[in-house]
């Protein structure tokens, strides 16, 4: 799959959103967190950037939250497994 990326942070949340790995997501999921948090802080300096990307960021991170919820119920279920 290839996705276009104009941002830094997007090519970071497109490799959370293509990790297979279930044990490495969440630090894939962080790492995007952080570059989007970076990107709204130069916001704040930079008069807020675009309304596309402040929609996209926004997309992102939602899109984040339910991906930290699947990752983490995935654990659970490897948890169950062990025990």
């Amino acid at each position: 799959m290839d996705i276009k990326t104009k941002y830094g942070w997007q090519e970071l949340y497109a490799t959370a959103l293509l990790e297979t790995d279930w044990s490495k997501i969440e630090e894939q999921i962080l790492t995007a967190d952080f570059a989007i948090a970076e990107r709204l802080q130069e916001f704040s300096i930079n008069h807020g950037g675009t309304p596309e990307e402040n929609q996209r960021m926004q997309d992102a991170l939602h899109r984040l939250s339910v991906l930290r919820r699947e990752a983490a119920e995935w654990q659970r279920s490897q948890a169950g497994k062990r025990g």
